[in-house]
């Protein structure tokens, strides 16, 4: 029985906007083939999505967005927010199978049925508890959190983005909360979508000054990655967190046609070996990778299998 599980069935590919839209469907496929010439379905043990119930996604967001979400669903028209993010029939299913994927996965990582996961088709960081925003209609990484801390207790629970964008919806839905611990390196948000996550931006109340935001200019390269990495590292150190959630935006490597970072797909598969070790340090080995944003289907197929193949290596 392998210690890493990745999530592969097809209906996760259900959560797109259509074959023209940056976020299409066809973002699975370009992962799943490379995976799979890869040869490394061979190394792991892959499981079947799974729909997430209305409780679950309340777990994060109010009724109310819930509700708007179901109704748009039916009819597939509109948006869930200012523009950015469209309805479609069955978005509702769709998006719920994300956040309930989720939730599946930190089960089995709690209960002791693998140490690792990855998920493709997840980390819908902008969603914020009563709206939709940038692609993401359900907060999936918002609701695993919840559930890391209210089902399962936890005190110390770490998410990490690197993600070209600011993981605003996570940011600031638990902005005021000591328990998580944030650490999210972005293009400066002078120049990238959502125009948040700023240094200065360390958490409020008593969780002030808990919170790490690392913005980094246009065109940054892998030695800029490296330097603001170790940052992150002596953070999650101090920390010591008891499970650690990574969100691995694939749109933060050189050739995105929505962003203008220039990282290499090394730098995903550096933070998830690092990851794997802090974890064990910390946290039981307990570590959630979900594959985020990225619209270039080259760079994320590169990028998140050089994830799953990082989380071989440290299992040897």
């Amino acid at each position: 029985m392998s210690n890493i599980r990745v999530y592969t069935g097809e209906s996760l590919a259900s959560y797109g906007f259509g074959d023209n839209h940056p976020f299409g469907p066809d973002r699975f496929y370009a992962f799943n083939q490379r995976y799979r010439e890869l040869g490394l379905h061979n190394h792991v043990e892959e499981a079947e999505p799974v729909i997430a119930t209305q409780d679950m996604i309340e777990r994060f967001h109010t009724h109310e967005y819930v509700e708007l979400v179901k109704a748009r669903s039916l009819d597939g028209d509109g948006f869930l927010d200012g523009g950015d993010t469209p309805a479609f029939k069955g978005i509702y299913e769709a998006a719920a199978t994300v956040v309930g994927t989720g939730v599946a996965a930190v089960d089995a990582i709690m209960q002791g049925k693998c140490k690792r996961a990855f998920i493709p088709i997840a980390g819908l960081h902008h969603a914020r508890r009563d709206r939709a925003a940038g692609f993401c209609a359900f907060n999936d990484c918002g609701v695993v959190i919840e559930t890391l801390l209210n089902e399962y207790g936890l005190q110390r629970v770490a998410y990490v983005d690197i993600d070209a964008h600011h993981g605003d919806g996570v940011f600031y839905g638990f902005e005021d909360d000591p328990r998580v611990l944030f650490a999210d390196i972005h293009e400066d948000g002078e120049y990238l979508y959502p125009g948040t996550g700023y240094a200065e931006e360390t958490g409020k109340g008593e969780a002030r000054g808990l919170k790490m935001n690392v913005p980094v200019p246009p065109g940054s390269r892998d030695d800029v990655f490296d330097l603001c990495w170790g940052k992150v590292e002596d953070y999650l150190e101090h920390h010591k967190p008891q499970f650690i959630l990574l969100q691995a935006g694939a749109d933060s490597i050189d050739g995105d046609p929505i962003t203008h970072m220039r990282f290499s797909a090394n730098a995903h598969a550096k933070a998830a070996e690092r990851l794997c070790h802090i974890a064990d340090k910390h946290g039981d080995g307990r570590l959630l990778i979900m594959g985020g944003g990225g619209y270039n289907r080259e760079n994320l197929a590169s990028a998140w299998t050089g994830i799953v193949q990082s989380l071989i290596a440290t299992e040897r």
